[in-house]
C-alpha cells in the first residue's frame, strides 16, 4: 500500500473545475471513479502527518526537524524561529516562505549572533540551516501559528495577553535590528529580499520512539524526515516519480502544488497537478492494474476542506463506475 499525502489539492468547486477541466487527467479521475472518497474536517498540513503517524497535535516540529538536521535532541522543548520576509501587497502583509530568502550560512550565522540576545530570556537560538532555526526553550512557549499555514497568507499579530507578551517584545526588538542589520543593508543593495521578522511555531519535545506506522517515507519536508527518523523508518527524498518496484507499505509527501496553492498561482498549480497525474497517479494506477500494489491512500489536507480516496486493487474490477471529475473533491 501507499500513501500520498498531497496538500493544496483541494479549492472550491468551481475553482477545480475550472482549473482542471481540459487538463489530461485520466488515471486520477479513474481512481476517483473507482474507489471510495470520504471529507474529514478541514484539517492543516501537519494535522494530516500526526494523523497518518499516531502523533500529538500541535506536532513539535521544532524537535522533530532537529531529529532529522542535528541527529540529537534530548528532553528540552524546542520552537522553531524561522527568518522571514513579510511584505506588503494588497494592503495585507504577506508571509513569504523562508527558502524564497535564499539565506547562505554565513548570512544566516551573522544574524542569529546579532539576534541571540534579544531571544536570550527565551531560548537559546540555534541555527539548524540558514532557512532554518530553532530555539531551546527555557520555559514552556504558549501556542502560535505554523508557518506552513502562514506562508501566502496575511499576518496576523501575536495574540493579546501575558502568555505570549514577551514574544510580542522580542519579536518587535528584532525586526528593529533586523532593519538596520548590515546583512540586510548588503541584501538591500544586491536586489535580493529581506529578512524582516522571525517567525514562532511548532514547539514542543519529540515524542517517544514507536513501532514504524509505515516501513518507507519519502518526503523533503526536514520534519517529515525527522518523523521518519523517529520511527526508524528508511526513505529520504521524495523521488522523482513511483517507484514501480514498491513492495512495502510506504508513504508519500508530495506538496508541489501547496504554494501555488496558497499564493493562487493557477499556472503553476496546473503544473504540479500535471506532474501528479504523470510521475505518481499514472504509475500507482497501472501498478495496481498490474497487481504490483495493493491499494492506494491519497489524503488530501486543506483550509477549505479535505478528502480521502481509497482505492484497492479489486476496485479496478468495479467496470460500471465511470471516472468523476477532480471537482468531486471539493467540499459540498
Amino acid at each position: 500500500m501507499i500513501t500520498l499525502i498531497v496538500p493544496g489539492l483541494i479549492w472550491t468547486r468551481q475553482a477545480l473545475a475550472d482549473l482542471s477541466h481540459d487538463l489530461p487527467l485520466p488515471a486520477f479521475t479513474a481512481l476517483l471513479g473507482r474507489g471510495v472518497l470520504a471529507r474529514p474536517a478541514p484539517q492543516a498540513s501537519a494535522a494530516a502527518l500526526a494523523e497518518c503517524f499516531d502523533l500529538p497535535t500541535p506536532l513539535p516540529a521544532a524537535a522533530l526537524r532537529r531529529l532529522a538536521l542535528h541527529g540529537a535532541v534530548g528532553d528540552e522543548e524546542w520552537l522553531c524561529l524561522d527568518p522571514v520576509r513579510l511584505q506588503f501587497h494588497d494592503r495585507s502583509l504577506i508571509v513569504d516562505h523562508p527558502r524564497h530568502l535564499q539565506l547562505d550560512a554565513v548570512e544566516a550565522a551573522a544574524l542569529a549572533v546579532s539576534l541571540a540576545p534579544t531571544f536570550a530570556e527565551l531560548g537559546q537560538l540555534e541555527v539548524l540551516a540558514p532557512d532554518s532555526w530553532n530555539l531551546r526553550l527555557t520555559d514552556h512557549a504558549p501556542e502560535f501559528t505554523g508557518l506552513p499555514d502562514a506562508v501566502g497568507r496575511s499576518a496576523a499579530t501575536l495574540p493579546p495577553g501575558p502568555a505570549h507578551a514577551p514574544w510580542r517584545r522580542a519579536i518587535n526588538e528584532a525586526q528593529m535590528i533586523l532593519h538596520t542589520h548590515p546583512v540586510n543593508l548588503a541584501r538591500e543593495s544586491a536586489g535580493r529580499p529581506l529578512v524582516n521578522s522571525l517567525w514562532p511555531w511548532g514547539a514542543g519535545r519529540l515524542p517517544p520512539a514507536r513501532n514504524a506506522a509505515h516501513d518507507i517515507v519519502w518526503g523533503d519536508d526536514p520534519v517529515l524526515r525527522g518523523i521518519a527518523q523517529l520511527f526508524g523508518t528508511g526513505g529520504g527524498a521524495l523521488p522523482v516519480r513511483y517507484p514501480d518496484t514498491l513492495l512495502r507499505n510506504a508513504l508519500a509527501l508530495v506538496d508541489a502544488l501547496e504554494q501555488p496553492a496558497r499564493t493562487g498561482d493557477a499556472i503553476a498549480w496546473r503544473d504540479a497537478l500535471g506532474e501528479l497525474e504523470t510521475t505518481w497517479l499514472a504509475p500507482t494506477h497501472a501498478a495496481l492494474r498490474a497487481g504490483r500494489l495493493d491499494a492506494l491512500r491519497l489524503v488530501a489536507p486543506g483550509d477549505l476542506g479535505s478528502a480521502e480516496l481509497r482505492v484497492r486493487r479489486q476496485d479496478l474490477w468495479r467496470f460500471w463506475r465511470k471516472p468523476r471529475p477532480l471537482a468531486e473533491l471539493a467540499p459540498k
